[in-house]
């Protein structure tokens, strides 16, 4: 590895923890970043879920305060995100990478419209209700659930998707929900990358670039989006996922 590829992959690393951390869709910047430097897609893919969990981190701390009053929720939720991890990975291990090209900026495209329309979907399904769900009911388990297999499988956007259910089905803040996000994108890609390193192959000093830029790019990246206004957020949001959708697309 020369002193110019290390320095591109702890770039991106430190680009994608910062994303993530705001966002989600970090690995569209590691992932290709990778794939120019001549890795395997398979190779470049796992190598990356194990170096962003050290953002996923920072990325929890960084909103440790807006993660307060909702343990009991992300105990469900996160069962959901677990399992649905596992799964995703397995379908990695598996299957070609073509199966879910067609279907990926789909899902995005969705979880974009979501995030536009939360707080309409968001009231009607509280008028409806007789009584609203603090866990978000069965429905939001399974969509977690979903989201894991996604984010177990590639995990580029899988913030977007998460953020989009979320709010929809939580009745709460956006920046809750960005922290209840970040959480539930670090058990899946932590249960991936754990998997990955039991099974799959591993670039190891990839890996360790990543994990090195995303820890600092998790940090700033929450600094930054705890101060986003609801509606700067929610921009930002469709925002990256436009562009994850262009990218999966068109390459």
């Amino acid at each position: 590895m020369t002193p110019w590829e290390v320095v591109a992959i702890l770039a991106a690393g430190l680009a994608a923890g910062a994303i993530n951390a705001v966002v989600g869709s970090g690995s569209l910047i590691t992932f290709p970043t990778m794939l120019a430097l001549g890795y395997p897609p398979i190779v470049a893919n796992v190598s990356n879920t194990v170096g962003l969990v050290a953002g996923g981190v920072t990325g929890v701390l960084g909103y440790r305060e807006e993660l307060k009053g909702q343990r009991e929720r992300l105990l469900k939720l996160g069962a959901g995100s677990l399992l649905g991890s596992v799964v995703g990975g397995l379908l990695l291990l598996s299957l070609p990478a073509k199966a879910f090209q067609v279907i990926v900026p789909v899902l995005i495209a969705l979880a974009c419209v979501m995030v536009v329309l939360q707080p309409r979907v968001q009231a009607w399904l509280s008028a409806r209700q007789d009584e609203p769900h603090p866990h978000g009911g069965p429905w939001l388990w399974l969509g977690v659930f979903a989201a894991g297999v996604y984010g177990g499988y590639f995990g580029a956007a899988q913030g977007v998707i998460l953020i989009g259910l979320l709010g929809i089905f939580l009745d709460d803040h956006l920046q809750r929900v960005n922290a209840a996000k970040n959480l539930l994108s670090l058990v899946v890609n932590l249960t991936a990358a754990v998997l990955f390193l039991i099974v799959a192959e591993v670039d190891l000093w990839a890996a360790l670039l990543v994990a090195l830029g995303s820890l600092v790019g998790g940090f700033v990246g929450a600094r930054v989006g705890r101060r986003l206004p609801p509606r700067v957020l929610r921009a930002v949001i469709v925002c990256v996922g436009i562009v994850a959708i262009v990218k999966l697309v068109y390459g």
